[in-house]
């Protein structure tokens, strides 16, 4: 880029590069805490509500990540699988520090929003999946996982169905059971993101207030061009970065 740098930069994105620079020559390791808000201004010399914007777009970016009772840690990598490389929202969020807590197990007739999305009659019962992701021991992610009744999955893979129901008694969602037991199927994912807010149930399930802004992703899952399972993240203000990944 022509000119010198941060000659057309804008404040905030300045002191993001500095930061950047730092953590990229050591000085604040991956995976190590970043200093305190007014540590880390004292540091670089400029104001905390200057600092703040440029930790914003960190977080933003997947450079630091941000978790209450953690504070803010360097990440140690860039991502390199998003939904779109088809990977479970616990492996996505956290890896090891990640738990699945189980809210919901159960059949139940199909929604408007699956009969939109999944090969299935209105009448039929397909099972349901609830679920909070909780990251370091706080809730990140509440998912909602809906897939083909047992007949249809057991024509793309005979052990499907089994698998489901001895998965449904442990603490993962459908799509770790696809990616992680059926490796054969060819899987792919398209997905939907817009802005929303907890509401009273949701909130209740993460300990939030309902007006809480949140991230929602309605993703499709497909084994070739069969439509296969349909789930909805709902991540709040204040969750670990997801990384997205688009190809064409």
């Amino acid at each position: 880029m022509p000119g010198s740098r941060g000659s057309q930069r804008r404040p905030s994105v300045e002191l993001y590069e500095r930061i950047v620079d730092a953590i990229r020559a050591g000085h604040y390791p991956p995976g190590s805490a970043l200093p305190s808000e007014p540590e880390l201004a004292g540091e670089l010399g400029v104001s905390r509500p200057a600092l703040r914007e440029a930790l914003i777009l960190l977080q933003e970016d997947g450079v630091i990540t941000v978790r209450r009772g953690v504070g803010r840690t360097v990440s140690t990598g860039t991502p390199h699988r998003g939904f779109e490389r088809l990977n479970s929202v616990e492996k996505l969020l956290g890896g090891e520090t990640a738990a699945v807590r189980v809210l919901a197990r159960s059949t139940e007739e199909p929604t408007d929003l699956v009969l939109q999305h999944l090969p299935v009659p209105a009448a039929s019962e397909i099972r349901f999946w609830e679920s909070i992701v909780d990251v370091d021991g706080s809730p990140a992610c509440l998912v909602q996982e809906w897939i083909l009744p047992d007949d249809s999955l057991a024509e793309l893979a005979s052990e499907l169905p089994e698998a489901l129901r001895v998965a449904s008694e442990q603490p993962r969602t459908m799509l770790d059971v696809l990616t992680s037991r059926f490796p054969q199927l060819s899987l792919r994912g398209s997905s939907a993101i817009t802005a929303s807010v907890l509401g009273g149930q949701r909130g209740a399930a993460f300990r939030r207030p309902s007006d809480t802004p949140v991230v929602l992703i309605t993703q499709v899952v497909r084994s070739d061009s069969t439509p296969l399972l349909i789930g909805k993240y709902m991540l709040p203000s204040g969750a670990p970065a997801v990384p997205l990944l688009q190809t064409r």
